[in-house]
């Protein structure tokens, strides 16, 4: 019965990453008008530090002791999320929103054939059709995006071997944490996590763009997209502290489901902050698939 309600507190806290993640890819576009990459990243991972690193301040010190003296994994892990932020904000940069929220799923996948081969984690004739019918709804409801992304050539360009490789990274950093999670508090791992990515892309910040008069919504989502680091890493964390690996990656891999429904609902208000093209109806046959077989996947059963 404990096992259950972990497992299902797992799945909850990995809904959540699906569901911030989801929204982030459109703010992130729409960040870009203003900032280069490096700087947003930059911006994402000081204010998640700062946050975090003033909570624990106060309510735990102890917490702190893992800035100067981190596990060798952890350092690893830091440096791959950090690679896997620039990929991602890079992809978005290059091939928009689209496509990169297509391609960035390899890492979900990636995750899920980890856990069943790295973690011993059991896979049984349910959770296997279930994989098998979101890989199939995957498949109907981004042939518009992909159709684009063979069709549209400039599409073939370093956004694309930015994101695949920020997928690479990411499951990395996700099999690499899951070992952690087993001896380390969640929080106190993601302080250097946090941290780390902070020194490595000082030196490559813009921080000039920020004296450039810019509108207070700007200020807000900037602040909002370091506040998405910490609440959804945060949660990815507590996800993999209490489910298995390859049911969370059938929850991740819904977060551009959410990205498609926003954009949908932009494009029927005529709300153009950034570039929207209409969806097919095999899109929406191809959701219905996803989310049914997410729903297999994660296992249900039987009283």
């Amino acid at each position: 019965m404990e096992k259950n309600k972990n497992s299902i507190k797992g799945l909850l806290f990995a809904a959540i990453t699906s569901l911030l993640w989801g929204v982030l890819a459109i703010a992130l576009k729409i960040a870009l008008k203003y900032f280069d990459p490096y700087t947003i990243v930059w911006f994402r991972f000081f204010i998640a530090f700062i946050s975090l690193f003033t909570y624990y301040a106060i309510v735990r010190p102890s917490f702190l002791k893992i800035l100067y003296r981190p596990p060798g994994l952890l350092v690893l892990a830091a440096v791959l999320i950090s690679y896997n932020y620039i990929g991602f904000m890079q992809g978005i940069n290059y091939a928009g929103p689209g496509i990169t929220q297509v391609l960035i799923q390899a890492g979900a996948i990636l995750l899920g054939i980890v856990g069943f081969i790295f973690f011993k984690e059991k896979i049984t004739l349910l959770r296997g059709a279930g994989f098998i019918i979101a890989g199939a709804g995957f498949f109907l409801f981004y042939s518009q995006q992909l159709k684009e992304f063979i069709i549209n050539q400039s599409s073939l360009n370093t956004g694309v071997a930015w994101t695949l490789s920020a997928a690479v990274a990411w499951t990395g950093y996700a099999v690499i944490f899951k070992l952690l999670v087993r001896k380390w508090p969640t929080q106190q791992l993601n302080i250097f996590l946090y941290a780390l990515p902070v020194l490595i892309f000082l030196p490559l910040a813009d921080f000039s763009l920020f004296t450039q008069p810019l509108p207070w919504y700007i200020w807000v989502l900037l602040i909002s997209l370091g506040l998405n680091t910490i609440v959804a890493y945060g949660s990815l964390s507590m996800a993999f502290k209490y489910a298995e690996a390859n049911k969370i990656s059938i929850i991740i891999t819904l977060n551009p489901i959410i990205t498609f429904v926003l954009l949908e609902t932009m494009l029927f208000f005529n709300v153009r902050w950034i570039e929207i093209s209409p969806f097919t109806n095999l899109a929406y046959i191809g959701a219905f698939l996803v989310i049914s077989g997410a729903v297999l996947a994660i296992g249900i059963k039987k009283r």
